[in-house]
């Protein structure tokens, strides 16, 4: 009675979780688990999402990252529309876009 071996046919143990692959899983669990809890905002605490069932907090932690996605998304469609820079991509500057913003300051100095 040497070494312990697996009887399956397939060389596998315990579903195919192995010691090799088990800390893996173990992390991507805990990864997920603290993605809900920060990205939830208060909403959840670690130990509600640590025992809820697997297909639930896989439907949380899919919906959070849609709505973060989404918000992204209208951010970057946000910057490109407002994308009015005092300074142009090659480092001059955009007087156009300067004297706009300029006016509501003329004459308001405090140096006397």
């Amino acid at each position: 009675m040497g070494t312990t071996e697996s009887i399956s046919q397939l060389g596998l143990t315990f579903f195919g979780l192995t010691s090799n692959t088990a800390p893996e899983f173990r992390l991507a669990i805990f990864k997920q688990i603290h993605e809900i809890v920060f990205h939830g905002q208060g909403g959840y605490d670690w130990n509600t999402v640590y025992n809820m069932p697997l297909w639930l907090r896989k439907y949380t932690f899919n919906e959070i990252r849609t709505y973060y996605e989404q918000q992204n998304e209208t951010a970057k469609k946000q910057q490109s529309s407002n994308a009015k820079s005092l300074v142009s991509p090659d480092g001059t500057i955009n007087t156009p876009e300067f004297m706009k913003v300029s006016k509501e300051y003329k004459g308001k100095t405090n140096y006397k």
